[in-house]
């Protein structure tokens, strides 16, 4: 039976174990409980990081603030790997607001036990509650925990990830692109340009040297991909062989 299936089985059995497992949430300084059945309805874009980010000299994780520009403000992140987690959800787009630590879930399986999922994510068509944790650093005490976490975000309707890695280039490419997520003018009308030379397949080298400044136009096209005005294959890295696509109304 695999590892997964067994640590469901070992959750809280009984049928009222929404009314018995409790999410903690910080809002405007004060502790909120609430019980499991409740999630769903929680106004949950009110509260704060149930857990503060900490830097302290020798630690071997590394925390920061990550500016999205789908909300316009920096949102807190405990290692790299969270902080790459934020910046493909902003490329991805339809992400209207994000909450780090979100809460903190108490829960039993056979003992109480306790887990700060790391993003709650509402998004133009769903609610994402997500875990991040590179492959090789998952242990099977995590595998019960994030059992619970999925358990407890079906009962609320949301969808549950765990981000244990990317596939190659991907990672790189959208922080490459992440540039772009910031204001920017085009003077030149160079954005213009590239979408009127993209009207057909055509490889990034081809398109900024359709422009009247090829030099300038490297980057506003990034900004295009970034924005999603223009697409590409990820599954490769980005250079000017790479094929950009227009993209349809």
């Amino acid at each position: 039976m695999p590892y997964a299936v067994m640590c469901g089985e070992a959750l809280d059995p009984r049928r009222d174990w929404t009314a018995r497992w409790t999410v903690t949430w910080q809002v405007d300084g004060s502790d909120i409980v609430c019980p499991v059945r409740d999630l769903a309805t929680f106004p949950w874009t009110r509260a704060q990081p149930v857990r503060a980010f900490s830097w302290r000299p020798g630690q071997r994780h590394r925390p920061g603030l990550a500016f999205m520009g789908a909300t316009g403000r920096g949102h807190g992140f405990e290692s790299l790997a969270e902080r790459r987690a934020l910046t493909v959800l902003d490329f991805c787009g339809q992400v209207r607001d994000v909450l780090s630590q979100p809460f903190r879930l108490r829960f039993l399986d056979g003992a109480r036990r306790t887990h700060i999922p790391d993003f709650l994510v509402a998004t133009a068509g769903a609610t994402l509650l997500i875990d991040v944790r590179p492959a090789h650093l998952v242990k099977e005490s995590d595998v019960t925990v994030f059992a619970a976490t999925g358990r407890v975000a079906a009962s609320a309707g949301w969808r549950y990830l765990v981000v244990t890695g990317w596939r190659n280039n991907v990672a790189d490419t959208v922080e490459a692109l992440a540039r772009g997520r910031r204001r920017h003018t085009d003077p030149l009308g160079l954005e213009d340009q590239l979408l009127g030379a993209a009207v057909r397949p055509r490889r990034f080298g081809e398109l900024v040297a359709a422009t009247s400044w090829p030099v300038l136009a490297r980057d506003h096209l990034q900004r295009l991909l970034w924005k999603r005005r223009l697409a590409f294959d990820l599954n490769g890295p980005l250079g000017d062989g790479t094929w950009i696509y227009p993209v349809g109304p």
